[in-house]
C-alpha cells in the first residue's frame, strides 16, 4: 500500500521539537555525531518536517550562507527509509527557495549522494570528514 508522504516547513515550536528529536535520533545516537555540532544555526534556519501517513519521519533545513543556499541535515528515521522520504523532502526544500537563488549547495554523506545527484547536484573537491562522518561538497547545476 502506498504512504501518504508530506514535508512541509516548520513554524511551530511542536513541530520543530520534532525535527530536532528526528535529527537527535539520527545524527547523535545513530551516526554519533557530537551533539554540539549538531545544534548550530537554528535561528537562521528553515526548517522542515515529513510524516508519513501522519507520523514524523524526516527532517532537514536550508539556510542562506556567504556561499549561496545550503540545505542540511537531511534525516530519515530508520524504520522510514527507502520510502521516498528523502527524496519528497529535497523536491519541498527546493521549491521553498528563494526564485533564481544562486549558488545552491550541501555537504552530502557518501551513502546519500546518489539522491542529491537525482536533483542535479555534482560533486565538487575532495571528500572530507564533518562531524566524523565522510562528505563531499555537491552544488546544483543549473
Amino acid at each position: 500500500m502506498q504512504k501518504q508522504i508530506i514535508t512541509s516547513k516548520v513554524t511551530d515550536q511542536e513541530k520543530l521539537d520534532q525535527v530536532f528529536a528526528i535529527r537527535r535520533k539520527v545524527f547523535v545516537e545513530e551516526q554519533e555525531c557530537p551533539p554540539e555540532l549538531e545544534w548550530e544555526y537554528e535561528e537562521e534556519s528553515n526548517h522542515f518536517l515529513a510524516e508519513v501517513d501522519g507520523l514524523p519521519a524526516g527532517a532537514c533545513r536550508w539556510r542562506k550562507t556567504e556561499k549561496g543556499y545550503k540545505l542540511e541535515r537531511f534525516a530519515v528515521l530508520k524504520e522510514f527509509r527507502g520510502l521516498g522520504v528523502g527524496q519528497d523532502m529535497v523536491e519541498t526544500v527546493l521549491k521553498d527557495l528563494p526564485d533564481k537563488p544562486d549558488t545552491v549547495y550541501l555537504h552530502a554523506q557518501l551513502l546519500a549522494m546518489g539522491l542529491y545527484e537525482k536533483f542535479g547536484f555534482k560533486k565538487y573537491g575532495e571528500q572530507f570528514e564533518e562531524a566524523g562522518i565522510q562528505h563531499f561538497k555537491m552544488i546544483l547545476e543549473k
